[in-house]
C-alpha cells in the first residue's frame, strides 16, 4: 500500500505551473482582445453584405 505522500512517476515529471508574469498576462489579454475585434468586425461586414444585397430597390 502506498502512503499519500508518494507519488507516481507520471507525476513526478509534471513540474508545477509558474505563476504568469505581467508581460505574459498582457501578451494573452491583447491577444484575446484582437480576436474579439476581427470577430466583431467581421460580424459587422457580413451584416453589412446581407443589409445590401437583401434590400435593393
Amino acid at each position: 500500500m502506498r502512503s499519500p505522500s508518494d507519488t507516481s512517476p507520471g507525476e513526478k515529471s509534471r513540474k508545477p505551473e509558474r505563476p504568469a508574469t505581467r508581460e505574459d498576462r498582457l501578451k494573452a489579454a491583447l491577444k484575446a482582445n484582437m480576436a474579439r475585434r476581427k470577430a466583431q468586425a467581421r460580424a459587422r461586414t457580413a451584416e453589412d453584405a446581407a443589409g445590401e444585397t437583401g434590400d435593393k430597390e
